[in-house]
């Protein structure tokens, strides 16, 4: 289905190049995907002519890349809506656009809201956001098209990515899954693999480019291989990423314990640039709301695959997703999610208020529980993942490890006169410098002297320090002028952000 709200004009893809040099924004909220998608955003509007505007500057085209699994989204997007609407009035040439989950949810619902909104795009034609820009320009009136399939695969799409050595690498896009929580699945579509040489290829090349991380993405990404007929692709996939020179950690995101397969520890085990972290989504320690949520796995599966992996990995950092106050949970199941966190001894937790989305079967389920009951049960939880958080960070220290030095991870930086990077297992580590000022990219040794619930702290001077290609690409990257408009950007990827910046989403 395309909705527009005007007839279809005759636009060209030529036109649709002509940014002119105006500036834009886009403001990304949700999950990694949506990190993801914002890199192609960027990547199509610079193709198309448009330039970045500086912090700080008002922009002249913003685009939101919406999310919609929160209950406060539709209030976060109205209100920046309204926020935006003096400034638009103030600038005719100012353009406003709505993309991502939110946007294939509501559909023109946005601009009968906020009819000073130009563009409305959904999931499945980001590629299109350019011309409906350019066609809205010149009709002056705003453009919707939502479609209910996938256009194109979006790693075809030009990129602009934020890190010079760190990558996201879509293996497939959309779900298979009904969780009874999660309208994903309806905005996203049906799960779509990519070819494995299609991805390796992309990696390869990211490699070429002197990144040195990945991390393959999917809604499910142990499912990987569904369309091509092949259960063990995933697997398979990791290995053929440990045959690639160059390419020193790889990470993945996320997996789903109903499809949690022994080959896939197997190769996190054996593969030596596949890195021993895994994040897998628990959402309930009970059985009884496990079955509601139509999460297709029980509690004593989920140990058993934690057990495996670190039976496997006994260096192995794990971190999960948790919805607090589903649908009938009683103080019984709760406290059965409480004895699974404690057997699981999770790094870290992303945990989550339960909160109905219109759409989603659990929104109309029987036994919604009372907000502060929610409220209380959710700090006990927060509560006792901070005090497992910290006495697992404390057995970090005196260990020494090598830190992928990072760039804008630690907000306290400045003021520490430290810098940031990531341990193998993902870990924040905050550091002191040495004489020899490490670029990002590059990769330093430290010994960790004091751990807090959420970071480790090295202050120690580095044991040592080894420049590397992605160091040298991201100090090219700093003295290279502004790109040309119309100039492609390579290869589709993305930079991993920092993790205060990307909030995990419950989806998996």
């Amino acid at each position: 289905m395309t909705l527009s709200l005007v007839s279809e004009m005759n636009v060209t893809e030529e036109s649709a190049r002509a940014g002119d040099g105006r500036t834009y924004e886009v403001r990304t909220y949700g999950c990694q995907m949506n990190v993801h998608d914002s890199e192609r955003l960027a990547g199509l509007l610079e193709d198309a002519g448009y330039v970045r505007a500086d912090d700080g500057e008002a922009a002249d085209v913003v685009v939101f890349n919406t999310c919609a699994v929160r209950e406060n989204a539709d209030n976060r997007l109205y209100g920046n809506l309204g926020h935006l609407r003096p400034a638009k009035t103030r600038n005719p040439r100012m353009q406003i656009a709505v993309g991502g989950c939110l946007a294939q949810k509501d559909q023109g619902e946005i601009v009968r809201k906020a009819p000073w909104v130009d563009v409305v795009f959904g999931t499945h034609n980001i590629g299109s956001l350019p011309v409906l820009l350019e066609r809205a320009r010149i009709a002056r009136e705003a453009q919707v098209e939502i479609k209910e399939s996938l256009e194109v695969f979006p790693s075809t799409l030009p990129t602009k990515r934020e890190s010079a050595y760190a990558a996201w690498v879509a293996i497939s896009v959309g779900c298979n899954n009904t969780c009874t929580f999660c309208i994903v699945p309806s905005l996203r579509g049906k799960e779509k693999d990519r070819r494995p040489g299609d991805v390796l290829g992309e990696v390869r090349t990211l490699v070429e480019q002197g990144v040195l991380e990945v991390t393959l993405l999917g809604q499910n990404v142990n499912t990987y291989g569904v369309e091509f007929g092949d259960r063990l692709a995933f697997g398979k996939l990791l290995r053929a990423c440990g045959e690639i020179d160059g390419l020193e950690r790889v990470r993945f995101t996320s997996p789903h314990p109903a499809a949690f397969t022994d080959d896939v520890i197997a190769a996190m085990a054996e593969t030596p640039n596949v890195m021993h972290q895994l994040h897998m989504p628990l959402q309930s320690g009970s059985d009884t709301v496990l079955r509601a949520m139509r999460r297709s796995y029980r509690a004593e599966r989920y140990l058993g695959i934690i057990e495996r992996v670190r039976a496997a990995m006994p260096d192995a950092a794990i971190s999960t997703d948790i919805i607090v106050g589903f649908p009938g949970e009683t103080e019984a199941d709760f406290q059965q999610t409480l004895d699974v966190v404690r057997a699981s001894r999770f790094a870290h937790a992303y945990t989550f208020q339960y909160s109905i989305r219109p759409g989603t079967p659990a929104a109309t389920m029987d036994g919604q529980v009372p907000k502060e009951v929610v409220q209380e049960r959710y700090e006990r939880l927060v509560a006792l993942q901070e005090e497992i958080s910290w006495e697992e960070n404390r057995g970090q220290v005196g260990k020494v490890i090598e830190v992928l030095v990072a760039e804008g991870e630690g907000r306290k930086d400045d003021a520490t006169r430290r810098l940031s990077g990531r341990a193998p297992d993902n870990r924040l580590v905050h550091f002191a410098p040495g004489a020899e000022q490490p670029r990002p990219g590059d990769m330093v040794r430290v010994e960790i002297t004091y751990a807090a619930p959420h970071h480790l702290v090295a202050d120690g001077v580095p044991l040592s320090l080894r420049r590397t290609r992605a160091g040298d690409a991201w100090a090219a990257r700093q003295a290279a002028p502004a790109p040309a408009p119309g100039v492609m950007l390579g290869m589709p990827s993305i930079g991993r952000p920092a993790a205060t910046a990307v909030q995990a989403t419950g989806c998996s």
